[in-house]
């Protein structure tokens, strides 16, 4: 079972230009379940990456990353005294050029299956719960791995495309948790509500 988060012109919906530093948990584990490969972990790795895609042009490569073609051509140099390395801003533009353009195909197919068919949900987390007579629990960390449904998928990823943040996503999750796994898919437990909160660890798997 394989691995189930907006600022670069021109990205999909199932790109993910920001910083992996920049998002939360969960954005960031449903980007890592749409990869097959690992994205470049070095800058110098993500030139390349994207000297590759634009065949070698430095020309187009500056243009995508707002520099000189001249910058691009001294950050690649290999003669001894000539070559410069990207600062932090740049870094940070080839970061986020390299995460929209990462697996497009890939990305799509995974996402359109976790839509279809669903995805298992893994996490550790705070969780709390409020009954509807007004009772409650204390919250406490819990380690939950429970299969939700395509819709689910769905929400999410609509919300993502929107630019919902880590709260609006952990609002989808702890609905979808509260009926599939506290309530037993409407078995048991009604009118029980579920606080999801302090997301430690968060991955999705993709049937």
């Amino acid at each position: 079972m394989g691995e189930l988060t907006r600022r670069t012109a021109g990205v999909g919906l199932v790109g993910w230009p920001l910083r992996e530093a920049d998002v939360g948990q969960i954005e960031q584990g449903l980007e890592r379940a749409l990869r097959t490969r690992p994205v470049p972990s070095s800058t110098k790795a993500r030139l390349r990456f994207l000297l590759a895609a634009y065949r070698g042009s430095t020309r187009q490569v500056a243009a995508v990353l707002g520099v000189s073609q001249r910058t691009v051509q001294r950050w690649m140099t290999k003669k001894p005294g000539a070559r410069r390395p990207p600062g932090p801003a740049q870094v940070r533009a080839i970061e986020e050029a390299v995460l929209a353009r990462w697996q497009p195909r890939v990305r799509a197919r995974r996402r359109a299956r976790a839509e279809a068919e669903g995805f298992v949900f893994h996490t550790r987390a705070r969780f709390g719960f409020a009954a509807a007579a007004g009772s409650s629990d204390d919250p406490r960390v819990r380690w939950i791995t429970q299969d939700l449904p395509g819709e689910v998928a769905r929400e999410l990823f609509a919300a993502r495309d929107a630019g919902a943040g880590e709260q609006q996503q952990t609002v989808i999750l702890a609905r979808a948790l509260g009926h599939a796994y506290f309530r037993d898919g409407g078995r048991r437990a009604h009118g029980l509500h579920i606080a999801f909160s302090d997301v430690e660890f968060a991955d999705f798997s993709i049937r």
